[in-house]
């Protein structure tokens, strides 16, 4: 489906949120200069006919994003948390986005729920409400189980979601493409690598069977957490568009004076949501990569309860190394450390000067922790430091884009519950912790024991091994046999034969 066509989904997009009005306040709420602001209005005007309506009840940008589909609607959620980023009046237009989106009806949920479980609803369940939450891919149903009579939320993929993805991805492909063609100093940041890894992330989210095992092995993970709590999976119960888990009461996230009239202390909270984040995050290397208000809520004893399992962040040991060396270097103002672990592991070229690289990385964080505590910001340190590393040559890691993006969300909804967290000095015990027992010492006697363990594996066959990557090598290192030259007019023949073969074949449908 990729191709030039994706061209008309890119104009409608921009009409869209010209004819709507989100283009204007777009532009406002993320101050954008009034050059752009005047070149947008002049250039969007004429074609404004050619975008989408939308529902007039709804907030010009909230408007666009659900009348242009999924891929934007989540683009709408995670800009929902970031406030500081499109200002409070935006961000609550853009919270509808996260759980109250139209739902399809609880007939058609019960017919997709029948043909995925082969079986007639009304044997399972006893009751089966109507939708109570509907995102931008999936919505969920209450129900009772007929034979135990425990409550149940069951999670439905929409009708036709899988198509509506496809066409948002593609025009994204467009998009990516043509930065690399027409931007070459964007080039470094690997668009299409970037939208790839997006695309393989949302085509997982469409198969509920792994978010249910995305839930199961979260749920193991998280098991000792204080305060946390992930709801448990009814296999028998799940399929690929069907998924059913144990129904969790709470209050939602983003309602934070309701959990404050529940007694709650909204500001124990935003620490917790953060800390628990970093903790899962660099202990075990997995975590959820979707933690908007949406997707947690806050149950009567203050547990803080993790939905929507969809979109699964992993990261190898190393990459956890690295990143805590990267932020305890911020935290500790150590400029010079932060640029050496860019350096050992290879995000900046070698040939870059690393004085100049750390006094770059002092530009980056002088700044911020002059900062009163509320305007200390995640995102604005990641703004800066892609500045800087930009300057050097760094390419962008797809396998921290999950994390990053995260971080920034994760920052996003702690601040909501708590405006003058401050972000450092939450973070600061949990990577020491993980840094003083995973970098050092200790670390390198259990990497080298680890190390002997796997070589131990294969002793035996250490030699044929050796023997057999010799031979490898001898074999490559000899010049392949002289091939004698084909002239010309035999590949003009070749392809001719073969135009004409395929010239026919069309013409048989």
């Amino acid at each position: 489906m990729r191709g030039p066509h994706n061209f008309w989904r890119l104009i409608r997009t921009g009409a869209t949120f010209e004819r709507t009005g989100a283009m204007r306040v777009a532009l406002e709420a993320m101050d954008a200069p009034p050059a752009l602001r005047l070149a947008a209005r002049v250039l969007g005007w004429p074609f404004q006919w050619l975008g989408l309506k939308g529902d007039e009840s709804m907030p010009p940008v909230t408007r666009a994003l659900t009348a242009l589909g999924p891929a934007y609607i989540k683009f709408g959620q995670i800009l929902s948390t970031r406030p500081d980023v499109v200002g409070q009046e935006l961000a609550d237009q853009l919270k509808v986005l996260q759980d109250k989106l139209p739902p399809f009806t609880a007939e058609e949920a019960k017919r997709e729920v029948a043909r995925e479980l082969e079986m007639p609803v009304e044997s399972v369940f006893s009751d089966f409400s109507p939708p109570v939450a509907a995102a931008s891919i999936a919505q969920v149903h209450k129900a009772r189980l007929a034979e135990t009579g425990e409550a149940v939320a069951i999670k439905v993929l929409r009708p036709g979601i899988e198509k509506a993805f496809r066409k948002d991805i593609d025009a994204f492909y467009l998009i990516a493409q043509a930065v690399s063609l027409f931007a070459p100093g964007a080039r470094r940041l690997r668009p299409i690598d970037v939208i790839e890894h997006f695309e393989g992330v949302v085509m997982g989210e469409l198969d509920l069977r792994l978010e249910a095992s995305a839930a199961g092995e979260f749920a193991a993970t998280t098991a000792q957490d204080a305060g946390f709590k992930v709801p448990e999976v009814h296999w028998d119960l799940s399929a690929r568009r069907v998924m059913t888990l144990s129904w969790v009461e709470g209050l939602p996230m983003h309602d934070v004076d309701a959990i404050r009239a529940a007694g709650l202390d909204t500001m124990e909270l935003g620490s917790r949501v953060l800390s628990l984040f970093l903790s899962q995050a660099l202990r075990d290397g997995y975590f959820h990569a979707d933690m908007h208000q949406g997707n947690l809520k806050v149950g009567p004893s203050g547990d803080i309860i993790a939905l929507d399992f969809g979109i699964m962040g992993r990261i190898d040991e190393y990459t956890r190394r690295v990143y805590a060396e990267i932020l305890m270097g911020f935290i500790q103002k150590d400029y010079r450390r932060v640029a050496e672990v860019h350096f050992e592991a290879g995000y900046v070229p070698a040939d870059r000067d690393i004085d100049q690289f750390a006094q770059a990385l002092r530009s980056v964080g002088e700044p911020i922790f002059g900062m009163d505590a509320s305007r200390i910001s995640m995102a604005r340190l990641l703004a800066y430091l892609f500045e800087v590393t930009e300057r050097f040559g760094m390419e962008t890691r797809t396998e921290l884009i999950l994390l990053q993006r995260t971080m920034v969300v994760v920052e996003g909804v702690a601040r909501s519950l708590n405006p003058r967290i401050n972000i450092w000095e939450v973070a600061q015990p949990i990577v020491g912790s993980y840094i003083a027992q995973n970098v050092g010492p200790k670390a390198l006697l259990r990497d080298l024991t680890a190390t002997v363990r796997v070589l131990g594996k294969f002793g035996p066959r250490l030699p044929q091994l050796a023997e057999a990557a010799l031979i490898r090598q001898t074999t490559l290192a000899t010049p392949p046999p002289k091939v004698a030259r084909v002239p010309g007019w035999a590949w003009f023949f070749a392809g001719a034969v073969s135009a004409g073969t395929i010239g026919a074949l069309a013409g048989l449908f």
